[in-house]
Order: C-alpha cells, then structure tokens, then sequence
C-alpha cells in the first residue's frame, strides 16, 4: 500500500451534523492544556461581554483513506480499512483575561450557523447541550463505514470533516479585551471514488493521491 492505495469514483457522499440535539458536556473553563495556549490568566473576563470575529473560514480536511479494491464496476462487499491520516480536535488560544473555552465555542457555532439559540451566552441557556461547545469532542470514528461498494476499476473509500476556524476579540463594557483563535469540526463525511474516473472535490483528489497510482485519472486536476 503506497501511502493508502486507489480512487476516485464519487459514488457515494454523506455527511452527518453533529451539533443540536447530540449529548456531550459543554466543556468548561479556560484551564484546558490541549485546548488553550494562552498562559495562566491573572483574572477572569468579564459576564456580560460581546463577542467579533474576523476571518471566519471552512474547509473540508480528509481524515481517512483505505487501500483500493478492484471492483470491476461490479458492487462488492469491501475488506480494505479506513486508515486515519489526521486527527480533527477542538482548538482555543486566547490572550488576556480568562475566558471559557465553550462560550467561545458557543459564539463560534452561533456565527456559523451550527447552533440555533437566541441565548448571549451559554450560561443563559437551559437545558440543551451542543458537540461543538465541548472542548474534548472526539473525532469521528472511521470504523463502520460503507459495507459495499460499486464502481469501475479500482475503488477507494476516503472520510472528512468540515472545519471551521476564526479570530475573535471579546470585548467587557469597561474595555478590556481577551483575543484570540478558535477552530472545531461540524461534519462528519464519507465518500468512494474509483482511480479510473476523475473526481471533482479537492477532498477526493486528496484520497486519490494517497492510494492510486501516480497519474490516475481521479489525482489529476480537473
């Protein structure tokens, strides 16, 4: 297996939400090591704050590639593995006054569009929870994926999320500041291509690469 071996036949995309509705905590302070950066802070930030990003960006990031199976354009029952090839993991850095960690997230996931409240901040609300405010959401499992698999030659099967980073200032009404960046992961996606065909995502292509043949119609630029 070079890399991870073949494809690049989009024959099947799916992608999964994760934020309202689903279980997890809603993370919590600003003393999380692999989250935040940001020496310990001499005090915290103020309640009643307002939130401004900039520079609010998405990109789809490939999380798993297996080795190709001839298919033939046959549909078959696949054998070769997801093998992870990077780790999405919620991100904080901050500067100045402590701020937590999921009301970044919250305000993060509100610009977005990932979560629906007309709370200001996550104390205010009550009851629901979100994936995307917890600081420690694991990333997608690459176990039990596609079972079967149709398409010509040889298929690859390949997974992704969607990210989404950005800069904030959080701003107290007696002026001080805390700034900083944030980055999290909102969609869980899977796909299959097949080496002989060429694809049309940068994420697809990016499979392509590590597991066919160099010079395969689906690794070629399109």
């Amino acid at each position: 297996m070079r890399g991870i071996t073949r494809g690049s036949w989009v024959a099947v995309l799916t992608a999964v939400t994760v934020a309202a509705g689903l279980a997890g905590c809603t993370g919590g302070g600003h003393g999380d090591k692999a989250a935040t950066s940001s020496a310990p802070a001499v005090a915290k930030a103020c309640a009643n704050g307002t939130f401004s990003w900039s520079g609010v960006k998405k990109a789809d990031r490939l999380t798993g590639v297996s080795a190709p199976e001839h298919s033939g354009g046959r549909t078959i029952t696949t054998t070769n593995p997801i093998e992870r090839v990077y780790t999405p993991k919620p991100v904080v850095r901050t500067e100045g006054p402590a701020l937590s960690t999921a009301e970044i997230l919250f305000s993060l996931g509100k610009k977005i569009g990932e979560i629906d409240s007309d709370a200001a901040t996550l104390a205010d609300v009550n009851g629901e929870t979100w994936a995307f405010t917890d600081v420690h959401q694991k990333a997608p499992d690459l176990d039990n994926r596609l079972s079967k698999v149709s398409g010509p030659g040889e298929t690859v099967q390949y997974a992704g999320v969607r990210e989404w980073e950005g800069d904030f200032r959080y701003t107290c009404p007696g002026g001080g500041a805390t700034t900083g960046h944030a980055r999290n992961w909102t969609v869980d996606m899977q796909g299959v291509l097949s080496c002989d065909e060429s694809v049309d995502s940068r994420m697809a292509r990016q499979a392509a690469r590590l597991s066919c043949d160099a010079g395969s119609p689906a690794t070629r630029n399109t």
